[in-house]
Formats: C-alpha cells, structure tokens, sequence
C-alpha cells in the first residue's frame, strides 16, 4: 500500500507540475517591443527565456520574454512580477509551506517533512536561506508599518467588536549566540563572557469573562506577539504599533503585565502613559523569598512564619508593611545594602503591586501569557540543545514564529464577544 500510495503521488504531482507550466505558459509575458525599465529608460525585447523555479507541484519550467535595458545594463521578465516570481526560484505557495517548516523545526528535519509530507525536495541550505529571507522581509515590513501607525499615517480599524479588556505582556530571554554575536561583551558565565543576546518578546491578548473562582479567562485564539533582537526604542515602536492595532486607543481597560526590569516600565511610560501597570505576582513573590534569605540570620526559627505574613502583605498590595518588617532588624554594612536594595524593588514597584485591587478589578496579576511564549514561541525553536545562531537568522526565524503563533489580523474584527450591551 505504502509503495502504490508513493508512486501514485509522484505520478499525480508530476502531472499537476506539467498542467501548472502549460496553464502559466498560455501567457508569455510579451508586452511589446519596448517597455519602461522602471529607471527612466526603455528596454528592449530581447528573446524568450526559459525559467525553472519550484513549486509544490515540483518543478516548472517557464518560457517568457525578455527585456534587457541597455543604459541599465540589467534585464526582467514582466511576467516573473506577473506571477511574484522576480528574482526568486520558489512559488510563493513553496515558499509559504518552506517557512512554515522551517520555523516549525531545524532546517535539516524541515526539508526531510516537505519531502516525506510534500514530496517536495529542497537542499538543507535552501531551506535555510529562503526561511530567513522570508523572516527578514517580514521583521523588515512589521517595522516599516509601525513607523506609520506611530507618525498616524496608517490608522488602524478598531477592532469589532471591541474587547473590554487587552492586556499586553513584556518579558525577554536570552537565546545562545555564535561567538561573533557576542565579541566583547560582558556575561553572567565564570569567565565574564557573553554567549547570549537577549531577544525581547510581547503578546497581546484579550479578556472579557470570568471563570468560576473568579480569575480572569485569556479569550482563546485571541494573542497576537511580537519579538525582536533589535534595542529597545525599535521593539518599544513594535508594541505601540501592535497596541495601537488591537485596539488600545478605544479599549475600556489597558492593562500591561512584567516582571520588574526598569526598561519595561519606562517602555510602557512612554507609549501607554494611561495603562494600568501590573508587576507578575509570581516575580513578586520570588524577590520576597530572596529577602527572606538574605535576613534568615535575623528571623532564626521564626522565617517561615515571618514569609508567610510578608506573603500575605503582598497579596494585599501592603508594600509598606513588607518595608517596616523588615527594617525593623538592625542591619549595616553588606548586609544592609543587601536589604536595602531587596526593598527597593517593592518600593519602586509599590503601584505596580496592588494586587488586591486588581483581583476586585477582575484583572491578571501575572505575566503567564509571555513566559509560555518566552518558552513555546522562542525557546522551541531557537533554544534546542547546540543551536547557536546569527542575529539576523534568528531574527528572521523569531519573526516567523510570532506570525504563525498570533491571531490573523482579519480575525481581530470577527472575534465573538460576550460584553454586555450598554441600555
């Protein structure tokens, strides 16, 4: 069964291949003696050239015109344009199945499922090449469309109908580097090296119910994310412009989650002056078990007992009451400066911690949603064991990823909603 399936396939794609090359053939691309060449000249027809490119049929051969512009010194096939094929050897249906692949898994099991699944056979490298190609357009097209929506050249459609809650998450992980990625700068190993660059990630979410606890329900399928290699201020115009297209200019409630990096903070300052800021309980708690170690020497018998009060401030959003515990034991030199800046996390972050208020609010008070794309959406593919990377390769490949783990953008107008109606 498995041999008469196989050749029966070759068969069929062999046939589908040969219908494809005489349907496209029927127009040969000639649109008479001279054409403009697109710089102020005019080109010449010049004779009829054969193309070859791949398809997911398999290969096509291709006989159109040829124009060659003799101030230019260059030639084109109006119907390689025609057909979206100028200057590549893939069909962009080949295309679209190789970058799916590819930042599926590895580029060497990439090609091994578009010729196992596909029938289609491409080499490891041209695999590789068109997928971070094809990542770097589109890295390339989502900055180009953020600098409009910014400077409100492009005004996005509010989506319909309109959530009553988006959240944004922000969060960053590091992602393993080839040594020339890293020359030169400073790390966390025993050796002082660097051997990572952090890539930075956020998603975009909706809210609109409860479950029945009474904690906030992520709307399915409703997450859109975004992620760069590139500095902040580059990322910080990615996520204005991704707010800005799920609706943050209309939504009742705005609300931005992360752990406690100023840099976060400062981003969402600046461009979401009117959210509301929320620091991860979970980060939270963690700097509160760091506290308690580092005054266990003070507290003796009595730390577990001491954690679960502080616990228990914090969930109140009682960061003055965290603060005076804790100051309350005599402390100087190291250890105090230890103290100190343990503390100054809560104090620094004491709006961001209202968590009791927020919980009233009906609203999340953790930054779950970007740690499990940091992980499902980075780490999968980017972080497996031995992977080091370029750049710009894993650029291309993390922009691939958030394409296909986030909401098409034409679903954002059609999503259900169970808001209630105003009277």
């Amino acid at each position: 069964m498995e041999a008469a399936e196989a050749v029966i396939r070759a068969g069929m794609l062999k046939l589908g291949a040969g219908m494809l090359g005489e349907l496209l053939s029927a127009d040969r691309g000639y649109r008479g003696p001279r054409l403009p060449c697109g710089q102020g000249h005019q080109a010449e027809f010049a004779a009829y050239r054969d193309k070859t490119f791949d398809t997911v049929l398999g290969p096509v051969t291709l006989d159109r015109a040829w124009y060659h512009c003799r101030e230019c010194k260059h030639g084109f096939a109006p119907r390689d344009a025609d057909l979206g094929m100028a200057g590549a050897s893939m069909s962009p249906g080949l295309q679209a199945m190789n970058d799916r692949a590819a930042a599926t898994a590895p580029f060497a099991k990439a090609a091994g499922l578009l010729e196992d699944l596909a029938g289609v056979h491409l080499t490891v490298k041209r695999v590789e090449r068109a997928a971070e190609a094809s990542g770097t357009a589109k890295a390339s097209s989502s900055q180009d469309r953020a600098a409009l929506i910014i400077a409100r050249k492009l005004v996005p459609l509010a989506p319909s109908p309109l959530p009553g809650k988006l959240y944004g998450a922000v969060d960053g992980t590091g992602v393993c580097m080839r040594a020339t990625e890293t020359a030169g700068r400073e790390g966390k190993g025993e050796d002082g090296r660097a051997r990572t660059r952090e890539v930075k990630l956020a998603v975009f979410f909706t809210q609109d119910q409860l479950d029945d606890r009474g904690y906030p329900v992520r709307d399915p399928g409703s997450s859109s994310y975004i992620a760069t290699f590139e500095p902040v201020h580059v990322f910080a115009d990615l996520v204005q412009a991704e707010g800005i297209a799920r609706g943050a200019d209309h939504v009742r409630q705005l609300t931005i989650l992360g752990d406690g990096a100023a840099w976060i903070w400062a981003t969402v300052a600046a461009r979401f002056p009117g959210a509301t800021q929320i620091v991860d309980l979970y980060h939270a708690r963690e700097h509160l078990h760091d506290l308690s170690r580092s005054l266990e020497f003070m507290l003796g018998d009595g730390k577990d007992e001491w954690l679960a009060a502080r616990l228990q401030d914090l969930d109140y959003g009682y960061i003055d009451g965290i603060c005076a515990a804790a100051r309350k034991y005599p402390l100087a030199g190291v250890k105090k400066d230890e103290v100190e800046t343990a503390l100054g996390y809560f104090e620094n972050n004491a709006p961001r911690m209202r968590y009791k208020w927020f919980r009233q609010c009906g609203l999340f008070v953790g930054s779950g949603a970007v740690e499990s794309g940091c992980k499902a959406v980075i780490g999968q593919r980017l972080k497996l064991s031995g992977m080091r990377w370029t750049i710009p390769g894993a650029d291309a490949i993390a922009a691939l990823r958030c394409e296909q783990a986030s909401i098409p953008g034409s679903q954002i107008w059609q999503r259900p909603r169970s808001q209630t109606t105003s009277a």
